[in-house]
């Protein structure tokens, strides 16, 4: 018997084909909850350019990237977060103001609009981007 992946924990250095394979991770739980491909692929690429985004925000003394994937029975959330004195957190100054922008001209926000959240946090010099898609249901108000 296999049991189904609901959560797993990455730490990886600032390598394209490490951000490949945490869209690998994405892809296979999106699989598994039954996402349509075209939108699976879209998670994919969005957490490898997220990655990506990341990778010019690591710090020299700390270059890791660490990538939390977690699965509830209503949504998947995909938490990148790094260490740095001057922490910010992925993409905040490009895609602040995201939902208000999907149509916009920024690659960044374009890929990132298969996820249905998503959220910034800095706290005790991390920066964490969190991603959040919403599964077989309407993504909540808030």
């Amino acid at each position: 018997m296999v049991a189904e992946l609901k959560s797993l924990l990455l730490h990886i250095e600032a390598d394209a084909r490490l951000a490949a394979a945490a869209g690998g991770v994405v892809r296979y739980l999106a699989d598994a909850a039954g996402l349509q491909n075209d939108a699976i692929a879209r998670l994919q690429s969005a957490v490898i350019a997220a990655c990506s985004e990341a990778f010019e925000h690591l710090p020299v003394d700390h270059p890791q990237l660490q990538i939390r994937f977690t699965r509830f029975s209503d949504r998947m959330e995909v938490a990148l977060s790094h260490q740095g004195e001057d922490s910010r957190t992925v993409g905040l100054d490009s895609i602040a103001g995201f939902a208000a922008q999907v149509g916009g001209t920024g690659s960044i926000q374009v890929v990132l609009a298969g996820f249905d959240r998503v959220q910034y946090e800095t706290h005790g010099g991390e920066a964490v981007t969190r991603l959040t898609k919403y599964i077989g249901q309407v993504t909540p108000r808030i």
